[in-house]
This record gives structure tokens, C-alpha cells and sequence, in this order.
């Protein structure tokens, strides 16, 4: 069981200093060849930061162990909406025009009912798998026609890298990645078994561990006085994550879900604090550091509801 454990964080490890190492990478890239900073926001950034994700999905489903894919999905939303913005916030407040965040958080907030609506009959098969991708993809061309989306087009990276590094560091961390999450996913459900906990609460404990790499790009982009990469970052991997990410899943393996009912109290937890958050980001035009406490607070109760 120790084994397993030390194995679990190690794998964590791995795989969230693989996707901060390929994200950076992938946007040095983009702007070297100006690929327009809508598109650094919007891909690169937010589903950059949302690989730990996507690859843990798809391993999951692979080896069947559907709990744990969709609580890591919860855990990541929950904490990507409270602790990520709280952090952020921190670093610096954030800013931004309520137009963007009826934007985002409407696509944000769909995104999220779409993925409890394809758990009603506890398994997401691969033909929902696939609407469920063609649903960020109507997503995401959405938010590219709104004017908000002006918002998040700023440059990241004044002076990017040569391809010629960049390239080899987006290889080299995606391998990261993927050694990672296989790593990190074969010892988790060992772990659950061995301890006799829910998968789905492992689950929930992995989401936060790979937030990381969303707190630190957003953080980073917040510290040099972009709010709009920030916003769009984390409101962005929280559309990503649970159509796309959970999607890519579905549509390689199906996900079944054993325990479904015990997975509802998180789901509303979810909804109730996105809710909250967003109506705080709406009321008072961003979040300031005493809306940041408020955020950091609505975490807590997350593995209390489970």
C-alpha cells in the first residue's frame, strides 16, 4: 500500500511538471509563428493545462475504472472554481467586463449539465463521447464570435523561444504526461482498493492535484498584469474539462460508472459553488482578495458532501 501511495504523488508529479513544461512550450511555439493570442488563450492555455486531465481520462476508461475519471473531472471543476481563482486572486485580483462573464460562465455552466445529463444511466458511451466534443467545439466557435472573447487577446511571451527548443520541450513533456497519468491512474485504484475508499473520492483528491498547472499558468499571467489570459484560462479549462476532456475518454473506452448516487452530492456541490463564484465575478466586476477568501472557503466542504 505504500508502494502504491509513493507511486500515486509520484505519478502526480510527473504529470503536472510534464503538462507546465509542454504548455509553455506550445505557446512559445504559437506566438513564435503568429498563431493569434485568442488562439494561445483559448487552446493552447486552456486545454494545455487541461492534459493532465484529459490523459487521466482516457487511462481511466481504458482500465475501467470510471469513478475515478469522472471524480477526478468534479474534483479539478470544484477546485479549478474555488482554490484556483482564490490563489489567483491573491497573486492578483482579477478584472474583467460582465459581458465575458455571462460568456464564459454560460458555456462553463453548460458544459457542466452536459456531463451530469450523459451520467443519468451511468455509463458515457463513445457516440456521447463524440457529442460531447462537438459540443466545445460549438463552444468554443461561440465564444470566438463573441466580442468578449477581445477580452483574453493578449501575448503571453514577449520574446518566445526557437521552435527548434520548443519543439523538443512539448515532446519531452507530453511523454511526462503520459507516463504520469498511466502511472498515477494504476496506482490510485490500487491505493482506493487497498484502503477500501470510493474511487471517486481518490478521484476527487486528484482533481486537485491537477489544478497545478492552471493556478500556475493563470498565476503567472495574472503577476505580469493579464488578467484576461487569467480569466480565460481558468473559466476556459472549466468548459475543456468536462465535455472535452471526459469526452476524449468516452470516445477511445466507455466510461461506467459504478456509483453514481454517491457521485450526486459532489455534482450539485459543483454547480452550488460555480454558481456562487460566477455570480461574485458578475456582482462585483472580477475577484478581489476578500472574494478570494470566500472562494478559498467554499472548497472545503467538498470532500464533507461526499
Amino acid at each position: 500500500m505504500l508502494v502504491d501511495a509513493v507511486l500515486f504523488l509520484g505519478g502526480l508529479a510527473v504529470l503536472v511538471v510534464g503538462a507546465d513544461r509542454a504548455v509553455t512550450a506550445a505557446g512559445d511555439l504559437a506566438l513564435y509563428y503568429g498563431v493569434s493570442p485568442f488562439f494561445i488563450g483559448v487552446t493552447v492555455v486552456s486545454i494545455g493545462t487541461s492534459v493532465p486531465e484529459i490523459v487521466t481520462s482516457v487511462y481511466a476508461a481504458y482500465y475501467g475504472a470510471g469513478d475515478l475519471v469522472v471524480g477526478n473531472i468534479v474534483g479539478s471543476e470544484t477546485a479549478q472554481i474555488t482554490v484556483a481563482v482564490a490563489i489567483i486572486a491573491f497573486v492578483a485580483p482579477f478584472v474583467t467586463e460582465r459581458r465575458n462573464v455571462l460568456a464564459y460562465g454560460s458555456a462553463m455552466f453548460l458544459a457542466m449539465i452536459i456531463m451530469i445529463l450523459t451520467l443519468d444511466d451511468g455509463v458515457i458511451g463513445r457516440s456521447e463521447g463524440l457529442l460531447m466534443m462537438l459540443a466545445y467545439v460549438q463552444f468554443i466557435y461561440i465564444l470566438y464570435t463573441n466580442e468578449g472573447g477581445e477580452e483574453i487577446a493578449e501575448e503571453v511571451i514577449e520574446e518566445p523561444a526557437t521552435p527548434e527548443h520548443t519543439v523538443l520541450w512539448i515532446i519531452g513533456g507530453l511523454a511526462l504526461v503520459v507516463v504520469g497519468g498511466q502511472v498515477m491512474v494504476t496506482n490510485g485504484v490500487a491505493l482506493a482498493r487497498a484502503v477500501d475508499v470510493p474511487e471517486y473520492l481518490i478521484g476527487l483528491l486528484t482533481g486537485l492535484g491537477t489544478t497545478v498547472p492552471e493556478i500556475v499558468v493563470a498565476g503567472i499571467a495574472a503577476h505580469e498584469g493579464r488578467g484576461g489570459i487569467s480569466v480565460g484560462s481558468i473559466l476556459g479549462s472549466n468548459i475543456t474539462d468536462p465535455v472535452f476532456s471526459l469526452g476524449v475518454g468516452a470516445l477511445l473506452f466507455d466510461v461506467s460508472v459504478e456509483n453514481v448516487a454517491a457521485l450526486q452530492p459532489s455534482l450539485a456541490y459543483m454547480l452550488v459553488v460555480s454558481v456562487v463564484v460566477l455570480t461574485l465575478f458578475y456582482w462585483r466586476r472580477g475577484i478581489d482578495r476578500p472574494a478570494a477568501v470566500v472562494c478559498l472557503l467554499l472548497y472545503l466542504p467538498t470532500f464533507v458532501v461526499v
